[in-house]
């Protein structure tokens, strides 16, 4: 019932913006746009915002889930027209924020004292409010300025239906649409489920945002604030304070000269860094989260906020992916056909040919290009068609890294369009195969697991002796299994002979008697026929 008035509320919201009249109506299917022409939501008049001010609205008032989502189009300005993605922009930071007294109250509550005991100064007044939690300004009585994140009250219960709502469209689409099962959308609802409700817990982004930092402690690339652990639970956590140029604010960084080729290929190199050498990466790198430093624009720095949704993968994906990526970047299609079925992307009995074949068309007209000249939305649309052609299933253990790669190239579209993120990306790629799957690091890592191997070495005979007895009973139940359906073939073998050989003597007995005796025969009556197929049962059963 909750999911259904939930759905009610995004219908008539979306009615209410009349966000219906933004679709291209040329593009939509024929029964919906029958249904949308006959629907009398069409009698509500259109009010007098602009394209991306009813969008900004009707997100806004349907809550965190779907605020998330415009962040992520707030990048995306080779895809929407520049109107909307500026008023999408807002939801990085400007989100209507709750009442500076709920948030003080909020915060006395989890760390057990005043406002005015726990800060020499606190501004009620957020500096920012976003679709999860808001931030206040404040000192510590030590003089360190921080700023005090909050999470919105009552918040958990929108998530919860939400939520609920997506599984239930996602079964509909995994039952009726014809790629339903290949996209993976009730795996895919799962995965953002432990995504959002990580995201509720400030004490766990605390414990991500303090990782990242020693991750990048000498870094010049990038910088992680302080967290303060004596201020932080599950709904307050309070950081370091830090100055910088909004990294959507291109005019800024211009101002001061900043380099901007060498910012975005230092955001390659953050990324790769994060997801091959650490295996943990920032997965909500919108431009509210990014900023850059103004001291050095000569070598710019990125300062990065928000760790609540941190990406990390298997090794056996990493392997996987670092391969594709550089056969790609070596146009070696041939060998990204074959990882794809060695690893499962495709099924395997999928024409390497064929797949070779639809993966350069894919990358041949991009390649080395630099980003502002790729047409992100062509590249999408032919890599959907090629997935479905060769059913491809969706990875859900990729999806923040998909959803990573999104921010990434959009900002790389507004810092430097001219960034050659092949040449940038390729040595990176290069370099870490060779470190991590060289005779050295092989060496390194036997050397490494060496302790626990010496632990385990004496319950190696054990082991072996448990397992040649499970070899052998293993083998002894195939044979009598075997045994069983061979005697099985013989009874039924022989019970067919019985029953063939009862029914030919029958049938040869009909045939050499006289007239007379088979007018008898047909005369008698039903039971004794009924008797004689009795007969023929049991023979055939025993």
């Amino acid at each position: 019932m909750t999911t259904f008035l939930r759905l009610l509320t995004i219908i008539w919201v979306t009615a209410r913006y009349r966000l219906d009249t933004l679709l291209p109506r040329h593009r939509l299917p024929l029964p919906l746009r029958i249904l949308l022409t006959l629907s009398p939501l069409r009698l509500i008049p259109e009010p007098a915002l602009s394209h991306g001010e009813r969008i900004r609205l009707a997100l806004i008032e349907l809550g965190p889930i779907f605020i998330k989502f415009g962040q992520m189009l707030s990048t995306r300005r080779d895809l929407l027209d520049d109107d909307i993605t500026d008023e999408l922009e807002l939801l990085q930071d400007k989100v209507p924020p709750f009442e500076g007294d709920v948030a003080t109250q909020i915060i006395e509550e989890a760390l057990q004292d005043s406002v005015g005991n726990l800060f020499r100064d606190f501004d009620p007044q957020p500096l920012a409010s976003a679709s999860i939690a808001q931030v206040h300004t404040a000192v510590l009585q030590d003089g360190r300025e921080v700023v005090v994140k909050v999470v919105r009250p009552d918040i958990e219960p929108t998530i919860r239906s939400d939520i609920a709502l997506m599984f239930w469209l996602a079964r509909l689409l995994q039952r009726y649409l014809p790629d339903g099962k290949r996209l993976r959308p009730v795996e895919v609802v799962e995965e953002y489920q432990h995504t959002i409700f990580d995201e509720l817990d400030l004490q766990r982004e605390a414990a991500n945002t303090s990782q990242l930092r020693r991750n990048f402690q000498d870094s010049e690339a990038l910088y992680i604030p302080e967290v303060y652990w004596s201020y932080c639970r599950s709904n307050v956590m309070v950081m370091e304070r830090i100055y910088g140029i909004p990294v959507s604010d291109v005019a800024a960084m211009a101002a001061q000269q900043t380099n901007m080729k060498v910012l975005a290929e230092h955001g390659v190199e953050i990324f790769f860094t994060q997801v091959f050498r650490d295996n943990f990466f920032h997965a909500d790198m919108h431009p509210g989260n990014i900023f850059v430093s103004r001291e050095h624009p000569e070598r710019p720095m990125y300062i990065g906020i928000d760790c609540a949704i941190m990406g990390s993968l298997s090794d056996f994906d990493r392997h996987y992916l670092a391969r594709n990526l550089l056969a790609i970047f070596q146009q070696n299609y041939r060998e990204v056909a074959q990882l794809h079925v060695e690893c499962g992307w495709v099924p395997a009995d999928t024409r390497v040919q064929d797949f070779e074949a639809a993966i350069r068309a894919a990358c041949e007209p991009i390649f080395e290009k630099p980003l502002g000249e790729i047409s992100f939305a062509d590249m999408v649309l032919y890599l959907f068609q090629t997935a479905r052609r060769f059913d491809m299933e969706i990875q859900p253990s990729l999806v923040l890294l998909q959803k990573t790669l999104l921010h990434i190239e959009g900002l790389g579209r507004q810092l430097y369009p001219q960034l050659d993120l092949w040449h940038t990306a390729k040595p990176f790629l290069e370099d870490w195969l060779k470190q991590n799957y060289s005779p050295k690091a092989l060496l390194k890592e036997s050397i490494k697991r060496a302790p626990s191997w010496l632990e385990e070495l004496p319950k190696v005979p054990d082991m072996l002796i448990n397992n040649i007895k499970q070899n052998k009973q293993l083998v002894q139940l195939q044979h009598e299994l075997q045994a069983r359906q061979q005697q099985q073939q013989q009874r039924e073998s022989s019970r067919r002979q019985r029953v063939s050989i009862a029914v030919a003597a029958l049938v040869g007995a009909v045939i050499i008697a006289e007239p007379a005796r088979i007018q008898q025969l047909l005369e008698l009556p039903t039971g004794s026929w009924l008797l004689l197929g009795i007969a023929l049962i049991a023979l055939w059963r025993r």
